[in-house]
């Protein structure tokens, strides 16, 4: 008898741990869906750019949108569309501005 009772309480116990050590999984922020097309929400890429994206991150995001890199050669041409942007990078290499041209 006093075998079964040491058993059963180790089972309570050893349920109790395990229901103790287990963890929701750990929530990422999830990326945004990426935006087909150029800018046409400027709030919405305004807020974006306010988060200071990576290069990556912003690649990721708005793949249709051509981000001119420092030393990158480009066109004198002038785009309405909000197809190619001029980043203003911080020293860690975010985005922290820049305009459409």
């Amino acid at each position: 008898m006093y075998r079964i009772g040491t058993l059963f309480f180790m089972a309570i116990l050893g349920g109790a741990a395990l229901s103790a050590c287990q963890t929701a999984p750990a929530t990422t922020p999830s990326a945004p869906a990426p935006v087909k097309g150029f800018v046409t929400d400027e709030k919405a890429f305004d807020a974006f750019i306010a988060t200071k994206p990576t290069a990556e991150q912003f690649k990721a995001a708005y793949p249709d949108v051509l981000l001119v890199m420092p030393n990158t050669p480009t066109t004198m041409e002038i785009r309405m569309n909000n197809s190619r942007y001029f980043p203003q990078w911080d020293e860690a290499g975010h985005i922290t501005g820049g305009k459409f041209q």
